[in-house]
């Protein structure tokens, strides 16, 4: 199975997260809009540009460099004290938002992620979709960006996401390899350190396209080991897996950008019995059970609308799930033209919590069995190995689709 890999880069972050703060506590000055800086003590003559806002960016400010140096080449700048417990808390929240599409989530720094999303999209549903989406929400609910590398490996996510720069979403695949990052100097490969670009420049390569048509054992005569990854990292040759600690997430959702303006609920309802599906596999997986089912729509106009119903009892049934989003969703359709649908949920419990209640029937236990004899099934062969006929015909519809437009 081909992986799905997305690289999450908070833009200037520490910069970033400071102006939050400061915005939240009444100041008026957003200080990304104005030439400044994070940095440590600038009357000892050792503090060192730790991010940069783009303003002091277009002066030729660089991080980590030395204040006193950025200042000559900006005598405005701002320079601001960093909080670091405050961003260990943005990067938590990033973290907490991420969790709502893969529990596969490697921390590679307080501002960066790795998201390996191969067992969580839809049948046909496009990776570069889920990207816009974080995107989107990260800059509407926590308030700032984020640049997204869109990849089917680690190192060419990583590579996309240092593009253009901010908040965009940028793919990188092996066939666009040479157009994108070949044409790249051989300082833009990641993992190619300070040491090795002079050593590289003297054999005459300066671009990664130079790198990639080397002989590979002769840079591993040459470099050793790391001779054998920049020769493959330069070829988009990376099978180094998403490295997670599993950490329990506080909701668990998901939605699908529809191929066309749906009217019909009933057309709607089997793409909620799709999401429903999802959702409680995740939701058994963590062992965890839902207090809260919430629905989402966007309409043709894109507006949002949602509503949510707090449970008798906590579940991660896929058929209880199901119930309760059809109902919400009645509420919320009023034959409008919807394109997005998605559901959430929240206040989760994990299932050791659970205690019998006098409401508890033997039908509910035999279908938690069923259904975590199913997520045995989908962890071992695959999530589309046991396909409900809600799904099957949220696929067909969506290859219809594609199928037109082609």
């Amino acid at each position: 199975m081909e992986r799905q890999i997305l690289h999450v880069d908070v833009n200037n972050a520490f910069l970033s997260w400071t102006a939050i703060d400061r915005l939240a506590s009444g100041e008026t000055l957003d200080i990304r809009t104005i030439p400044a800086v994070i940095g440590g003590d600038e009357a000892s003559r050792h503090g060192v540009v730790l991010a940069k806002s783009m303003k002091a960016k277009e002066f030729g400010v660089k991080t980590g460099e030395p204040i006193y140096q950025a200042r000559k080449k900006c005598p405005n700048l701002q320079v601001f004290q960093g909080d670091y417990a405050s961003y260990q808390k943005h990067s938590n929240d990033l973290y907490q938002l991420l969790l709502e599409y893969t529990d596969q989530i490697e921390r590679f720094s307080v501002d960066e992620c790795f998201m390996d999303m191969t067992l969580f999209l839809h049948p046909n549903e496009k990776l570069i979709d889920k990207a816009y989406e974080i995107n989107k929400r990260v800059k509407e609910e926590l308030g700032f960006t984020v640049n997204i590398g869109v990849a089917n490996n680690k190192l060419l996510a990583k590579m996309a996401s240092d593009f253009k720069k901010p908040d965009r979403v940028h793919t990188l695949y092996p066939e666009e390899i040479k157009t994108k990052m070949w044409i790249l100097p051989i300082s833009e490969l990641f993992m190619v350190g300070r040491k090795s670009i002079p050593k590289l420049a003297q054999m005459g390569i300066k671009t990664i396209e130079d790198l990639a048509s080397q002989d590979e054992k002769m840079l591993i005569k040459r470099f050793g080991k790391h001779g054998k990854l920049m020769w493959e990292y330069a070829n988009g040759i990376d099978q180094s897996p998403v490295v997670y600690e599993p950490e329990q997430p506080k909701c668990i959702g998901n939605s699908i950008t529809l191929p066309e303006d749906i009217y019909n609920i009933n057309r709607l309802n089997e793409v909620l019995l799709a999401l429903s599906e999802q959702v409680a596999f995740r939701l058994r997986k963590h062992a965890l059970k839902a207090n809260v089912v919430s629905v989402q729509i966007k309409t043709k106009d894109f507006i949002s609308y949602s509503h949510q119903k707090t449970l008798a009892s906590p579940t991660n049934i896929t058929k209880e799930i199901y119930e309760t989003s059809k109902e919400l969703l009645s509420n919320l359709h009023q034959n409008r033209g919807i394109r997005l649908i998605g559901i959430q949920t929240s206040k989760l419990v994990e299932n050791e919590q659970m205690q019998l209640s006098i409401f508890d029937n033997t039908t509910n236990t035999k279908q938690e069995k069923i259904e975590n004899v199913v997520n045995d099934l989908k962890k071992k062969y695959g999530y589309e190995v046991i396909t409900r006929a809600g799904e099957m015909k949220v696929k067909n519809m969506i290859n219809i689709r594609e199928e037109k437009k082609e």
